[in-house]
């Protein structure tokens, strides 16, 4: 999986930003907050319709995790146009963006997951914070994500370790 880092590294610099709105711009994407949805419904999708790329984003979830939800559906219109473009609903829906029960979901994960962040950061604030959880409020990072980038920090060999279990259930659950 080390591609998908080298590639949320690669847009990061390509568009000098780390913010997924941002980035879904840069791609072409329209980013559409619904407030169809519940909020322990529909967290968000990812559609192509015409050859246009869409991601539309539960607009009841908070800032912070609309965000997430943008850069996660970003990661499957990255990684995952040909399966999108391919698929008989032309989208991925996502009830549970921490999902990692499947090889999609988890590939999303680890890019938004890399993408938010740099190593060095994470590096940076540990050694300062010498805490998991503090890091993961000053990096504005939910436990969760920062889970799914120090286990993906730790196979491309770096030492460090997460006392969080990586939970296919997360997003489905408050993390605020």
């Amino acid at each position: 999986m080390s591609f998908i880092y080298s590639e949320a590294e690669r847009l990061a610099k390509l568009h000098g930003t780390r913010n997924p709105y941002e980035l879904l711009d840069a791609i072409g994407a329209k980013l559409v907050f619904s407030d169809q949805y519940k909020l322990n419904g529909l967290k968000g999708f990812a559609a192509i319709i015409n050859r246009q790329k869409f991601v539309i984003v539960n607009a009841k979830l908070d800032e912070v995790e609309r965000m997430i939800v943008a850069g996660h559906e970003a990661g499957h219109l990255i990684l995952h146009e040909d399966i999108i473009a391919s698929s008989p609903a032309f989208a991925i829906k996502d009830f549970n963006v921490y999902d990692n029960t499947g090889r999609l979901e988890l590939e999303a994960n680890t890019f938004i997951a890399n993408f938010l962040v740099t190593d060095n950061d994470v590096l940076e604030s540990l050694a300062e914070t010498d805490n998991f959880y503090i890091t993961s409020k000053e990096l504005f990072m939910p436990a969760q994500l920062l889970a799914i980038k120090m286990a993906d920090m730790l196979r491309r060999g770096y030492a460090v370790r997460s006392p969080e279990s990586i939970d296919s259930k997360f997003l489905g659950k408050s993390f605020r």
